[in-house]
């Protein structure tokens, strides 16, 4: 029911294990058809800004007529304890009813952690649904051997 979740969480973990040996992520948009099939694009540009860009346009348009995207970004987010940095997933199911949702991974590069995501912002789908999403989202990220394999080794929920 929520493809557009476990797309998120199986991207989002592709992202932590891409991170986990140290440097930014490259923006990547995973993407899947109607039939389930998947893909993936990275955004390489001269600064991580343009490669943003070029990520949010293309989920956005949607101009290969995917079922549902992620987009994948390495930032910053404020939290309690600060600054933090921040795997973002901004996920989207195209459709007759759009839904969208958008979470944060907080991680800390040196050493390797991976925290407990924050749900950013949730569109079209009802408060009620949100464990659902949440579980869809767990669900994308166990569905990523290697990355699932890192993620578990390196969690930290003190965050």
């Amino acid at each position: 029911m929520y493809g557009f979740a476990r797309l998120a969480g199986f991207f989002a973990a592709h992202g932590v294990w891409s991170v986990s040996d140290g440097g930014p992520l490259t923006p990547i948009l995973g993407y899947e058809d109607a039939s389930g099939q998947r893909g993936l694009t990275r955004f390489v540009a001269d600064d991580l800004a343009e490669g943003a860009r070029k990520g949010r346009e293309a989920l956005e348009s949607n101009v290969e007529g995917w079922a549902r995207a992620v987009l994948v970004l390495d930032a910053y987010i404020h939290l309690e304890v600060g600054r933090v940095d921040a795997l973002i997933a901004e996920a989207v199911e195209y459709g007759p009813v759009r839904k969208k949702l958008v979470i944060a991974v907080p991680y800390r590069p040196e050493p390797f952690a991976v925290h407990r995501p924050k749900f950013l912002e949730i569109e079209g789908v009802p408060e009620s649904e949100s464990g659902n999403l949440a579980d869809a989202f767990f669900n994308g990220v166990d569905s990523h051997e290697e990355a699932n394999a890192v993620w578990n080794a390196h969690l930290d929920e003190s965050i």
